[in-house]
């Protein structure tokens, strides 16, 4: 059976962190795949994938009648939605059209999922809006792993820029432009840690993540404790960051912005905490899962996919999501926090981080391939 998996996104992030170990897991139970991607999508020339995966270049989902072996039987893995075209394509020749929900369905049309075969969520909380929209759905969330290739560079956490261009747009490519003339004139400090707690967001700085709405609310629960400090390592589009400086505005020297770091261990290792951003429009939180593995806490919203993932107490701490009362029991947490005298190690929770390993991820996906081999077997 041929293996296609389908990623067209420009930019790296939680999805092709996710690509890259479904590749992984796919070389560890003996398959092979290609692996179709943008070709302005640079980021994959560095990305070591297994032998067995092959990297194909290809504009738009419309060409996939060029890739797909009409000889065979066909699995096509869509990273997000396929199109409508690529669906038809894919049926045309008898293949399974098939996609991994990287982001839950609640507040969206669901219509883009109309005609796959099967949705593979990636959490409950993607399953239950999947099956709420009557969508053929895995049974079983795939979730994820904490992987920290080796070959990317290690070195000290530097400050890089806190933008990540989308040069589609005339007012980014302007931007960046300017950026790349002032860029070398900046000071590109070396991180140290400051006196008092240290929360750190690691993410992409993107709209779901709804981190400006969050600190329009939690500034100023910030500024009424001041040994607390905000360090941020992500870049995001030049709006998000905009806003998000914005809404940090009260607590400006508290905040620092060190731009999108490859060194995550390193990153997570120099914070005392984890801050999640909102909830509903997460679908899963891989760093969420890549913090507890490296032994930091999670603070989070008392709400899914935060409670699949966190253990309250044990693993990280909740507290009510912001909208609901102010930031009141975010502030109950800081005091909480400040008072405490060790702080949770999230890897004695065993059994938990077990959920999220790579050997579980691959008894996940083994059963997943057996219903695929039996439809194909149907088909035939």
């Amino acid at each position: 059976m041929k293996i296609s998996q389908v990623n067209l996104q420009r930019h790296f992030g939680g999805g092709e962190v996710y690509t890259r170990f479904f590749c992984r897991a796919l070389d560890h139970l003996g398959v092979s795949t290609q692996l179709l991607v943008h070709p302005k999508a640079m980021f994959w020339r560095t990305i070591k994938l297994p032998a067995s995966t092959q990297i194909i270049t290809i504009e738009s989902s419309t060409r996939l009648t060029e890739y797909l072996d009409t000889s065979q039987p066909s699995w096509v893995v869509g990273h997000g939605p396929l199109s409508g075209v690529a669906v038809k394509t894919i049926h045309a020749y008898n293949g399974l059209a098939t996609a991994i929900a990287h982001m839950p369905v609640q507040g969206r049309n669901p219509a883009e999922f109309f005609n796959h075969d099967l949705i593979i969520p990636v959490s409950s909380w993607v399953r239950d809006g999947l099956i709420a929209a009557q969508l053929p759905v895995w049974f079983e969330p795939l979730y994820g792993v904490a992987d920290f290739p080796p070959e990317y560079p290690q070195g000290p956490i530097q400050r890089r820029s806190r933008y990540a261009w989308d040069y589609r747009k005339g007012r980014d490519l302007a931007l960046s432009l300017a950026a790349r003339i002032i860029g070398p004139l900046l000071p590109c400090p070396i991180y140290q840690r400051r006196p008092g707690i240290t929360i750190g967001i690691v993410s992409r700085l993107t709209p779901i993540k709804q981190f400006p709405l969050m600190f329009r609310i939690l500034s100023s629960v910030f500024a009424e404790n001041s040994s607390v400090n905000l360090e941020i390592f992500g870049s995001g589009g030049f709006a998000t960051v905009r806003d998000l400086q914005r809404a940090l505005a009260p607590i400006a020297d508290r905040v620092r912005f060190w731009g999108h770091q490859t060194d995550r261990v390193k990153v997570y290792q120099n914070i005392d905490y984890l801050l999640t951003g909102l909830p509903e429009k997460e679908a899963l939180g891989l760093n969420v899962i890549e913090a507890q593995a490296c032994g930091t806490p999670v603070l989070a919203p008392l709400a899914p996919p935060f409670d699949e993932t966190v253990l309250e107490n044990i693993t990280g701490f909740f507290f009510r999501d912001p909208r609901e009362d102010q930031g009141a029991d975010f502030q109950r947490l800081l005091t909480q926090l400040s008072s405490l005298s060790s702080r949770l190690d999230p890897r004695l929770a065993h059994q938990h981080l077990a959920r999220f390993s790579f050997d579980s991820f691959c008894t996940r996906l083994s059963s997943l391939l057996t219903w695929v081999n039996d439809q194909q077997s149907k088909k035939n």
